[in-house]
């Protein structure tokens, strides 16, 4: 089976090392020729693979594939949020031409908004951000295809190496909203699922993908920066506005057990 990952960053970089390690070929993009060479040293098969406003550019061996993992983030902090339903448009049109039936798109829990109550899959977002507008406006995109089938997975705050917690915020002052309960999932459980949803060939489904336990921030960064040794944060000893995501079909269609269920079990050697 041949897997294509558009967007080897954090996650992708990771899924893609797993999927070799599993006996899958890969392949895998970026937007450069350089960090493509540093994907090839990985064993992945590396693509310059670029989707701009005006102009695309790509190999086309690199969407001949069974699956591939839409990994693309909007870019918000760049600047970059206007044009990224326009990428996502050429992106799907080249998924249909290249006939590609199995499509996975990674998605935020940033579509929700902060509602005061639980939400899960069952619930219809409706995004109070830009960001989360333009992540929703795109999961509809690939959802109303009917050429191929998309399973959406709306990942929580990411952490894991290179984003211990600890560090977050590490001796500051004044943080706001310290009694709303966190959403976050480790690297470890993002590539699961991922490798779960292949696994069990599970299609056309939306999965919230965040660990079962939700401390409050306070507490949360608190003990993060106690177990590194680092010091620790003051949160506002207030509630405002605030959400969990859970999820319904990660057991009912995946029958998922999370690696990391509980964040007093995190690794606190993942580069501090």
């Amino acid at each position: 089976m041949i897997i294509s990952i558009l967007g080897c960053g954090w996650y992708g970089r990771a899924l893609a090392s797993e999927l070799l390690r599993e006996g899958f070929s890969v392949k895998g993009s970026a937007t450069g020729a350089e960090k493509a060479e540093q994907l090839g040293r990985s064993g992945i098969s590396a693509f310059v693979v670029e989707f701009n406003e005006n102009t695309q550019s790509y190999d086309h061996e690199f969407f001949l594939c069974d699956i591939i993992v839409v990994a693309i983030t909007p870019g918000f902090k760049r600047n970059e949020g206007k044009q990224y339903l326009t990428k996502i448009k050429g992106i799907i049109d080249a998924i249909t031409k290249h006939h590609i039936k199995k499509v996975i798109y990674i998605s935020s829990t940033g579509i929700y908004a902060d509602c005061n109550r639980q939400v899960t899959e069952l619930d219809l977002p409706a995004p109070d951000s830009e960001s989360g507008q333009t992540l929703f406006e795109a999961e509809q995109l690939f959802l109303n295809k009917s050429q191929f089938r998309t399973t959406i997975i709306r990942f929580g705050g990411l952490l894991g190496p290179g984003r211990n917690p600890a560090r977050f915020f590490s001796g500051k002052t004044g943080l706001p909203n310290g009694l709303a309960p966190v959403n976050l999932i480790h690297q470890s459980d993002c590539v699961a699922i991922t490798r779960s949803i292949i696994q069990k060939d599970c299609w056309g489904t939306v999965f919230n993908a965040v660990a079962p336990n939700h401390p409050t921030r306070a507490d949360f960064y608190t003990e993060m920066a106690n177990k590194a040794k680092l010091p620790g944060p003051v949160f506002l000893h207030e509630l405002n506005n605030w959400k969990i995501v859970n999820s319904i079909n990660l057991g009912a269609k995946l029958d998922y057990r999370f690696i990391l269920p509980s964040w007093h079990n995190y690794p606190q050697d993942e580069h501090l």
